[in-house]
């Protein structure tokens, strides 16, 4: 993850460059490709092979265009402007981009354009609008944000359900057991998200609080992407924050647990939920969180790389 850019033009060149290196690499296999047809050609003297050399040619240029088909929409994003409508729902809906000055909301626009070209979001029995695409997008983005070229390499989907769900992904049919707001898939499903709308709304009210449902299973999948949903991140456990990270889950559970915290009795499940949920409240309400728990609120800091309540 980078941690230079930080502007919308900064995103494009990124990408650009990226486009660019992958361009010359297949120039450089296509000039590779007629040089040598051409010498089989003249020492053999036969022509078939010239053309023999531009028909792999065709199909080099051929699937290095489909190859990097998602490139081409990613530059394509920043020549296309952020929908009015879509500014209007971040502006009313989420509290961490109206606190962002100009250049880094143009930022979180673009990358919202981005992640909606890059991933499918569908709702199941359920009718979704632009509303719920964006406030989707915008919880991927959030906890993030210090990271623009990070785009959740194993996620392919996102499926909004119209209420909480089971275990089996089930509404309607066991009431009881369907008390599931927000789940990373697993199996059949390891490359998909799962979201209730009316949490997923509900944590995007256009007011601070601890809840966030959507921010919650992106932060299971940024846990993930060291191969485990252990709530201790990858880049917590390569430094010398892991050992503080362990000692202060333990401490904040016992508060929890004896009712000396302020913090949703959830996280206290495993140190997974506990990063979940204690990042919900970092990003929906970083002042509260900043004034109740400094210590939780300085090693997010370092873990997000951002201070939300500044």
């Amino acid at each position: 993850m980078s941690t230079t850019i930080t502007t919308a033009q900064d995103l494009k060149n990124y990408y650009q460059n990226l486009f660019r290196s992958a361009r010359v690499r297949a120039i450089g296999w296509e000039l590779g490709v007629m040089i040598l047809f051409g010498l089989l050609a003249y020492f053999s003297h036969k022509t078939v092979l010239y053309l023999a050399g531009f028909l792999v040619v065709g199909i080099i240029a051929i699937f290095h265009r489909r190859y990097h088909n998602k490139s081409y929409k990613r530059l394509a994003v920043f020549k296309t402007p952020f929908p009015a409508a879509w500014r209007q729902i971040l502006e009313k809906h989420s509290v961490f981009f109206k606190n962002l000055d100009g250049q880094k909301q143009t930022l979180f626009e673009k990358r919202v354009q981005l992640f909606l070209i890059g991933k499918r979001v569908e709702g199941i029995d359920t009718e979704i609008d632009d509303e719920i695409r964006v406030l989707v997008a915008a919880s991927s983005i959030i906890p993030t944000f210090a990271f623009p070229a990070f785009d959740y390499p194993d996620l392919n989907e996102v499926l909004v359900y119209p209420a909480s769900f089971s275990e089996k992904f089930e509404i309607g049919a066991h009431k009881h057991d369907e008390n599931i707001e927000g789940m990373v898939g697993n199996r059949y499903m390891n490359h998909s998200l799962l979201l209730s709308k009316p949490a997923l709304l509900s944590g995007f009210n256009g007011r601070k609080g601890e809840n966030n449902v959507g921010i919650h299973e992106f932060v299971h999948l940024l846990d993930r992407e060291d191969g485990d949903t252990d709530g201790v991140p990858e880049r917590l456990a390569d430094n010398a924050y892991a050992l503080p990270w362990l000692h202060l889950i333990k401490k904040e559970m016992q508060n929890i647990r004896s009712g000396e915290s302020d913090i949703n009795p959830y996280a206290i499940t495993n140190n997974a939920e506990f990063l979940a949920v204690v990042s919900e409240y970092f990003f929906n309400n970083p002042e509260e969180f900043q004034r109740k728990h400094p210590e939780l609120y300085e090693i997010l800091s370092k873990f997000y790389h951002i201070e939300p309540a500044f």
